[in-house]
């Protein structure tokens, strides 16, 4: 893949790395000279010491062939503009960080793909560690619904039920669908069928229309989680 990566920051700088040691064809564009200077002397890449906002910068580092663009910049206006540059150079696949949550509209209005500002997503991972210490992990779909993993307690209502038995006993509600199941003793995940049976030490990936809330862990034997 030919890839251009518009920043070499805390953000770009793990992606080039990334990247580059994949077998990427990766070309940096910073304007700050110091940055510039410190990726071109990292990794194996050409770097570009320029603005991105300019559609020559865009051209010099090969827009017309690239697989995709990704703008990593702290500032939203510099992404946009760049987006925008990139979609008029034709370059099929962009994707964007976003900084102010305010912004996710004009991203989606010029149909760019967007990331959520990754402090702000490592600050809401840091409080789920706290506050709901048995959700392993998670990810936001839409304003309310989330796919979370978690560990079935051993005093866990579902515990020892197939689904079709927790669906009956209306343990589960019609927002949430158990979507894989993992199990020491087990190479692979399971593919949940009515007749799974959910053991206590079950990692289960979930599906919560209503997100992670006290109800939803409850019947996997975590009552102290949720909001």
């Amino acid at each position: 893949m030919y890839l251009i990566v518009v920043g070499a920051g805390d953000i770009g700088t793990p992606l080039v790395k990334l990247a580059t040691e994949s077998g990427n064809e990766v070309v940096v564009i910073e304007s700050d000279e110091e940055r510039a200077e410190r990726a071109s002397r990292g990794y194996d890449c050409l770097v570009i010491n320029d603005d991105a906002t300019s559609k020559e910068t865009l051209q010099d580092a090969g827009a017309e062939r690239a697989d995709a663009l990704i703008s990593t910049t702290d500032q939203d206006a510099t992404n946009i503009m760049v987006c925008l540059l990139a979609q008029e150079l034709s370059v099929p696949n962009i994707v964007s960080v976003v900084h102010n949550p305010e912004h996710m509209n004009v991203f989606d209005q010029i149909g760019v793909n967007t990331m959520q500002n990754p402090q702000s997503l490592i600050a809401e991972y840091l409080y789920r560690a706290v506050s709901r210490p048995s959700v392993v992990d998670f990810m936001h779909i839409g304003e309310e619904a989330e796919v979370f993993e978690i560990t079935v307690g051993p005093d866990a209502p579902i515990a020892g039920k197939t689904l079709r038995e927790a669906d009956e006993a209306e343990l589960i509600g019609e927002q949430t669908l158990i979507v894989a199941v993992e199990r020491d003793g087990e190479e692979t995940p399971i593919t949940p069928r009515g007749n799974t049976r959910i053991e206590a030490g079950d990692l289960l990936t979930v599906y919560s229309g209503d997100g992670v809330t006290p109800e939803v862990t409850d019947v996997f034997g975590h009552p102290e989680d949720g909001d």
